[in-house]
């Protein structure tokens, strides 16, 4: 059992090491954006299914609460938790609409709209990004090798692993890093 610890914290170092030695331009360019779009006066919307769904949910309270500093709350929504709309837009139409259509009603040009996926393939998370794009909104994509959201997105950012947990974990550091820089970009002056 401890060889199996050893060799999953080795796995997830390595992950890491691998993904954030290739995406450092691509991550600065990202929180300089997310940091535009809210002085702008836009917002986050995020979705994703699963562990994606809890950590478009984490992501979005970093943002709305706090992170490393103190400071205003900041427009962040997960479109993963409101029951009733997921439910209704599933029943009376199907589940690969439920973020669509809660982009359609949400996402204005000056939002972003971020979509995150371990396979890169979830039809209804493909679905709000195109709908995001055609609305006018930055797409981001947070995808494992890639799959459509990669091709849909404005900035794609994959993490080249076959193990969902890995790929997660990469997730939700993007994450904490987007937050942390763009709250500096936004209140360096606190």
């Amino acid at each position: 059992m401890k060889e199996l610890i050893r060799q999953t914290v080795q796995d997830a170092i390595k992950t890491k090491q691998k993904f954030f030695a290739t995406h450092e331009d691509l991550i600065e360019r990202c929180a300089r954006q997310i940091a535009d779009t809210l002085d702008a006066g836009g917002k986050l919307l995020l979705f994703g299914n699963g562990g994606s769904a809890a950590d478009c949910q984490h992501i979005a309270a970093e943002f709305v609460n706090r992170f490393q500093m103190e400071r205003k709350p900041l427009p962040a929504i997960a479109l993963t938790c409101d029951t009733s709309i997921i439910t209704s837009i599933g029943n009376d139409y199907s589940f690969e609409q439920i973020f669509s259509k809660q982009v359609q009603a949400l996402g204005h040009k000056n939002d972003m709209a971020i979509g995150i996926s371990t396979s890169g393939n979830s039809a209804n998370v493909i679905r709000a990004a195109a709908v995001a794009k055609d609305q006018g909104l930055t797409v981001v994509g947070f995808s494992g090798a890639g799959g459509k959201l990669k091709e849909i997105s404005d900035m794609a950012f994959c993490v080249d692993s076959p193990v969902t947990a890995r790929i997660q974990e990469v997730h939700i550091t993007i994450g904490h890093i987007l937050c942390d820089l763009a709250e500096r970009m936004l209140f360096h002056d606190q």
